[in-house]
């Protein structure tokens, strides 16, 4: 009786793990679906299935279900013999003028991310050169770290750093409500900046 209790109870650990790598492993592809959305929308020139599927470190034949999957989403995404190219896209877009210090970067490109949204990029408005835009992408917390990292090595320094810290995200979203709760949780953590 003893060891049918032991045996029984490590069968529901492993059942447990089981259904944790499961949900990690849906995480992960939803993820990595959302980078490829985010890629082909960046991207002025068709991305072949074998760059994507060396990028992602999976199959070929994984990224065709990715595109299949994507496709059942309405991103109208289109083969050629180049690669793929997306057409259209069902996310909404807004751009969001904000202001914050650089060490207020990480924590403002998480709320953005953790609230549902994809950072497409990045622009200030210079008053003699224009329009300046750096595209991101930026769709997870790990990107996010990523892109902090290269900040604070020295890579490059923030483009907000040309324009006393005011610059503006392109935000996309699945819907305009998520595009709303976005923007009043930047408001509420002061880095939502009023249009002048």
């Amino acid at each position: 009786m003893f060891v049918e209790y032991n045996i029984r109870d490590n069968v529901d650990k492993i059942t447990d793990v089981c259904r944790f790598t499961k949900k990690v492993q849906r995480m992960k592809v939803n993820e990595r679906r959302k980078s490829i959305a985010a890629l082909l929308m960046a991207s002025d020139v068709a991305i072949s299935g074998g760059e994507l599927s060396e990028r992602f470190g999976v199959s070929r034949q994984i990224i065709v279900q990715d595109i299949s999957a994507l496709r059942e989403k309405d991103y109208e995404i289109i083969s050629t013999h180049h690669g793929y190219v997306i057409k259209k896209s069902p996310l909404i877009e807004r751009a969001f003028k904000v202001r914050h210090t650089t060490d207020d970067t990480g924590d403002e490109l998480n709320t953005i991310i953790e609230l549902g949204g994809v950072v497409a990029d990045v622009f200030v408005w210079h008053k003699v050169y224009g329009k300046i835009a750096a595209p991101l992408n930026i769709i997870s917390k790990a990107q996010v770290e990523k892109f902090i990292e290269e900040v604070r090595a020295g890579k490059s320094t923030e483009l907000m750093n040309i324009t006393s810290g005011y610059h503006y995200h392109t935000v996309r979203a699945e819907s305009e409500e998520i595009l709303d709760k976005i923007e009043l949780e930047l408001a509420g953590k002061g880095y939502l900046s009023p249009e002048i």
